[in-house]
């Protein structure tokens, strides 16, 4: 898809809102919200996926709101109107229809596709509740446009855990037809996670989406990870993801998203079984067990081989 930047506006401490528009000025396609764009970064193999904030309705405009964190980043910061860029419209967080209505949870730029959800559902009448936490409520990226979606959306200050002593009570009791979804910091989606499982809630309608790495399973094991080129072996604890392990050992593969989506951490496997949580290898290749991306995924055996 062929875009061009309409605007670039600093909404918050470190957080620019992009408004692009098609090239050819027509009507942009509509879009289930929890979408993002996937934009190519010129001149390098480089994607990185920023999610929309609108309500998903046919329209002139996208929005994404890109928090200043990383090349990609930098590189949406340094955007300027009339700047054209190159994107692609994807989906792996859709919002589901819920008898029972919707619980929507967010934590700091994590607002992003909660926006796009909370918007839809406000605009076509339905019923849903939002809380949204920031380390500073007064200059929170759409902090006022929470707040103007009504009563039932909610705003907690002090850090992106403020939910924490509330948890309890806003999971508490789910309904049978409701849904969940939850987008934020990987500790706070594993709380809230962890707490709507104790309070009841089907696992099955219970929807998150992260920015960077994979969230804990339980029963994650630590194993160690030889790696055949260097002949060293890393030891990898349960609550340690694979590559932080790398390089803490001073062994930095190749990497970019952190994310297992890119694909640049792709790496050999020559024994063991790992535990793919990426979005990146097919299911055929995942099958194979052949490969993994060191960045989010694990080892299911106590032992496992790289070609590092």
């Amino acid at each position: 898809m062929k875009l061009i930047v309409e605007k670039n506006t600093p909404i918050a401490p470190a957080v620019r809102l992009i408004t692009l528009r098609a090239q050819d000025g027509s009507q942009l396609p509509p879009y289930t919200p929890g979408a993002h764009l996937k934009f190519a970064i010129p001149g390098t193999h480089l994607h990185r996926e920023y999610s929309l904030t609108g309500d998903g309705y046919p329209g002139h405009t996208y929005e994404v709101a890109v928090l200043k964190r990383g090349a990609g980043s930098m590189w949406m910061h340094a955007l300027q109107a009339g700047e054209r860029v190159e994107a692609q419209l994807h989906n792996a967080f859709a919002l589901e229809p819920a008898e029972d209505g919707h619980l929507l949870i967010a934590g700091g730029i994590g607002i992003t596709p909660i926006l796009s959800m909370a918007r839809r559902l406000a605009r076509d009448g339905m019923r849903f509740s939002l809380h949204y936490a920031s380390k500073a409520p007064a200059s929170a990226a759409f902090g006022a446009e929470v707040a103007a979606l009504g009563a039932h959306c909610h705003l907690h200050g002090g850090s992106p855990n403020a939910l924490r002593a509330r948890l309890a009570e806003v999971l508490a009791s789910p309904r049978p037809g409701a849904r969940l979804y939850v987008c934020g910091p990987q500790a706070m989606i594993a709380e809230v996670v962890g707490t709507a499982q104790a309070s009841g809630w089907p696992a099955g309608r219970v929807h998150v989406e992260l920015f960077e790495g994979a969230l804990a399973a339980s029963g994650d094991q630590p194993f160690d990870a030889e790696l055949s080129l260097s002949g060293v072996t890393v030891h990898v604890e349960a609550g340690q993801s694979l590559l932080d392990a790398l390089i803490a050992a001073g062994v930095e593969p190749l990497y970019d998203c952190k994310r297992g989506e890119c694909g640049m951490c792709v790496t050999p496997v020559l024994a063991g079984e790992p535990d793919h949580r990426d979005k990146y290898l097919s299911a055929g290749e995942r099958a194979a067990n052949q490969s993994i991306c060191v960045c989010v995924s694990r080892a299911r055996s106590s032992h496992i081989t790289l070609g590092l």
